[in-house]
């Protein structure tokens, strides 16, 4: 079993990753079985959008401080690990976006696409699902739709829903809502197409951030679950995703 290694830029990370090089050797990734993304959440997702194309599996090593997404870093053997983990497919986010000279981005997320506001000024957005508003007008910092293993990263902070693995769902949720105040968001089918635009948008400036990528001074975005760019994560056997993401929810 051949093995791509990749870190984060904590000394801890660095350190870590050194050694497994020392243990397991160092392949170029398009020749490697699997990519091994040491640190936290941050560096698995990196690792995903530099890596998608390769069709590889990732196990990821927490060297983080949450690490939702990694496994707990362990003195067993990694190809024994790996090879008794199991393997979770994620299906990310689809996000075209045009900005206010039309230009379009086009983006992937694991985890979530989320709209801010650029300035002091809070965000007014219509929303549409599946051509039909849903929403004339939204008021709020920001608003997110979240995969469902990104339920439990920033959704979770802005108090959205936690989604199973398997629900097929996407969570969308609105950041410091001031009207309607009380709207807590919606839950929605992996199948709808969702649609955001910037009410006031020259004047409100708005950004846009497909997991760690952001584009600025935006007008519209559409996001919907990707039908390709599938990823398959391992999970040591002992500590599934599942178990994650059910312990969450009974956190207090």
């Amino acid at each position: 079993m051949k093995f791509h290694f990749i870190s984060s830029n904590t000394s801890e990370a660095i350190k870590a990753k050194e050694e497994y090089i020392k243990s397991y050797n160092q392949t170029d990734p398009e020749l490697a079985d699997m990519i091994i993304p040491i640190g936290g959440d941050g560096i698995l997702l990196k690792s995903l959008h530099d890596f998608n194309e390769l069709n590889k599996p990732f196990f990821g090593i927490n060297y983080g401080s949450i690490g939702f997404l990694m496994n707990s870093a362990s003195n067993k053997d990694l190809k024994e690990v790996i090879k008794n983990s199991k393997s979770t497919d994620l299906k990310p986010l689809k996000m075209t976006a045009k900005d206010e000279d039309n230009k379009i981005y086009d983006s992937i997320a694991y985890n979530e696409v989320s709209l801010m506001r650029q300035s002091h000024q809070a965000s007014k957005f219509q929303i549409k699902i599946n051509e039909t508003t849903r929403m004339k007008e939204l008021i709020c910092d920001g608003v997110l739709v979240s995969t469902s293993a990104g339920s439990t990263a920033y959704n979770l902070s802005a108090h959205g829903s936690i989604l199973p693995l398997d629900s097929k769902l996407l969570a969308l949720t609105p950041i410091s809502a001031f009207r309607p105040r009380r709207w807590r968001g919606a839950l929605l089918s992996e199948k709808n197409i969702i649609k955001i635009k910037v009410i006031n948008f020259k004047d409100r400036k708005v950004s846009v951030t497909a997991d760690n990528i952001e584009f600025r001074n935006i007008k519209e975005v559409t996001i919907q679950s990707s039908q390709d760019k599938n990823c398959k994560i391992l999970f040591d056997n002992n500590h599934s995703i599942e178990d994650k993401i059910l312990n969450e929810q009974f956190e207090y």
